[in-house]
């Protein structure tokens, strides 16, 4: 059974389902970093730990959430670019490559 190349209109469609998706687990990252920040609040609060602890404590939950937004963004990244691979989508060089090859061509073709 023979597939029938991808559109373009397919392809953007993957495209903004992917932007969506991105932006999405940009929020719920965003979110979880303020529910946290809520919760170390909450704590301070009913462990009676002075603005000074408080302050401590949320720096080293910050660091702790910045670096696991970097892990996630981290694999996040490496997963899109599998599945580019995968797509078999070519990468912006190759592009560039090819338009540079088609514009001599082009340039040939007029010469002649």
């Amino acid at each position: 059974m023979e597939t029938q190349p991808e559109t373009s209109k397919e392809k953007r469609s993957f495209a903004d389902h992917f932007e969506r998706l991105w932006s999405q687990a940009l929020v719920a990252v965003s979110n979880a970093e303020d529910e946290a920040l809520k919760v170390v609040q909450r704590l301070a609060e009913s462990a009676g730990w002075s603005p000074e602890e408080m302050r401590l404590r949320a720096r080293e939950l910050t660091e702790r959430l910045a670096s696991q937004r970097k892990d996630v963004e981290h694999g996040l990244d490496e997963a899109v670019k599998r599945t580019l691979t995968r797509l078999k989508v070519p990468k912006r060089e190759q592009v560039q490559e090819v338009q540079a090859r088609l514009n001599r061509l082009a340039e040939r073709v007029e010469r002649l």
